[in-house]
C-alpha cells in the first residue's frame, strides 16, 4: 500500500496515518512525518578588489548537513546562460571546466568546497556564480552570490 501524492506543496507537510483491518489480528496502523521543503535559493553579494582572491563559500547560511557528502556543481551566469565550472562527487577529485576563456586556471575549489578565483578581473564584475547540492534527486540547495569587482 502506498500513498502518492502529485503537485506537493509545502501545505501538504504534516502527520499521515495509515490504517488497515487484518484477520485475525486486528488493526495496523503507521505513522509518518512528512516535511516538505521548497526549493532554496540564497542570493549574495561579495565584493572583492582587483586582482586579489575571491573565495565564495557553497552554502553560506548551511551548518547542519555536511555539504561535502552531497554531489555539488558550481555555475557562472551571464546573459541568461549559466556555464559549469567545477564538479564534485563525494570521495572523489574535483572536475573542472577549464574550457571557459574567461575562467581558464583562474577557478579552484577551496575548503569545505568553496570556489576560489584569483586573480580577479574587471569582467568578473557583475557576475552570479552559483553551488548547487543534489541532496536527492528532487531536492536541490542552490546559493548564489552577485561579485562586484572595485579598482585602486
Amino acid at each position: 500500500w502506498a500513498l502518492h501524492l502529485k503537485n506537493v506543496t509545502v501545505s501538504l507537510s504534516g502527520q499521515y496515518e495509515c490504517t488497515f483491518a487484518t484477520y485475525p489480528y486486528g488493526t495496523k496502523a503507521a505513522k509518518i512525518q512528512l516535511i516538505v521543503k521548497a526549493e532554496e535559493e540564497r542570493h549574495h553579494l561579495k565584493e572583492v578588489w582587483l586582482n586579489q582572491t575571491l573565495e565564495i563559500p557553497c552554502l553560506e547560511d548551511t551548518t547542519s548537513e555536511n555539504v561535502s557528502t552531497y554531489p555539488l556543481k558550481w555555475l557562472v551566469g551571464e546573459n541568461g546562460r549559466k556555464e559549469e565550472l567545477v564538479t564534485k562527487e563525494p570521495s572523489c577529485p574535483a572536475v573542472y571546466r577549464n574550457s571557459s576563456v574567461l575562467f581558464g586556471r583562474r577557478v579552484r575549489l577551496g575548503l569545505n568546497n568553496s570556489l576560489k578565483i584569483f586573480p580577479t578581473k574587471i569582467t568578473d564584475d557583475g557576475r552570479v556564480f552559483s553551488c548547487h547540492v543534489l541532496y536527492h534527486p528532487e531536492r536541490v540547495q542552490k546559493s548564489s552570490t552577485t561579485v562586484r569587482v572595485f579598482g585602486k
